[in-house]
């Protein structure tokens, strides 16, 4: 099986707001098949999509602002979605009324449940992306529990394998329980026992404590994955291009070599 990768391009945002289009080519000429966008809609959809278009790049995805999906609001980011050919909603954080506590949680768990039946109707998934804090236990229960177990299957666990192990948790573990829901992962480098945590990030894919082979496994698999997609946010050890083809070229190498 060939894996196909795209890259989350906040690894390369400061050179994507300077040049749209050559960064996109860089991304392209390195191999990537896809891009991941985030944030607000900054270009009209049909420019995005025609850009795409004549380089060649799919699009997997878009990290879209919780207040995108709500009230009227909705309607203009499924129209946006339509246009672009985008699938894939995935929200990157909620506010603290949604994670303050396990009834947040809960209520965030049924928030996504509806919002899911609504995308689904136009061809589209919501989905969930994790950081290091809903690893982190909450009265005896990790938040990431309390969501996707309380979530319907057709709402997308992203999971950031980076954050997962920042936040203390054993990766294949927490992802046991929830086969088939893994249609995009977030493939982030992390080395443990760092005195500050958040320096666990600043290594490179294949010198770092992810068990690839097991997760690419069980991914391919369980995880009806479609798309693994790079994070790659330090810029300790090389440039954000630079580190983001490192990348690519590390996870080749291992596919290669066999080890997934």
């Amino acid at each position: 099986m060939k894996y196909r990768y795209g890259l989350q391009l906040y690894s390369v945002r400061k050179d994507l707001e300077k040049d749209l289009q050559g960064t996109l080519s860089k991304v392209k000429e390195m191999g990537y098949e896809a891009v991941e966008f985030f944030g607000e809609f900054k270009y009209p959809a049909q420019e995005v999509k025609q850009v795409l278009d004549n380089i060649g790049l799919k699009i997997c995805g878009w990290h879209t602002p919780w207040h995108y999906l709500q009230g009227d609001q909705l309607n203009e980011t499924i129209a946006y979605f339509k246009d672009l050919g985008n699938k894939y909603v995935i929200i990157p954080g909620l506010p603290h009324n949604l994670t303050y506590s396990k009834e947040a949680w809960l209520s965030a768990a049924e928030e996504f449940n509806g919002l899911s039946e609504k995308l689904q109707k136009h061809g589209m998934k919501i989905g969930y992306h994790n950081h290091f804090a809903e690893l982190y236990d909450m009265d005896g229960e990790k938040p990431f529990h309390m969501f996707f177990s309380n979530t319907d299957s057709s709402v997308i666990m992203q999971v950031d394998i980076g954050h997962v192990l920042c936040g203390g948790a054993d990766l294949m573990d927490t992802i046991a329980d929830y086969a088939g829901r893994a249609v995009s992962v977030h493939l982030k480098p992390y080395k443990k026992g760092c005195e500050n945590p958040h320096e666990g990030y600043d290594t490179m894919i294949g010198d770092d404590d992810i068990p690839w082979a097991e997760f690419m496994s069980w991914c391919k698999e369980h995880g009806n994955t479609e798309w693994y997609i790079v994070e790659y946010e330090s810029e300790a050890l090389y440039a954000p291009l630079e580190g983001v083809q490192k990348c690519l070229e590390a996870l080749r190498k291992m596919e290669n070599d066999s080890c997934f």
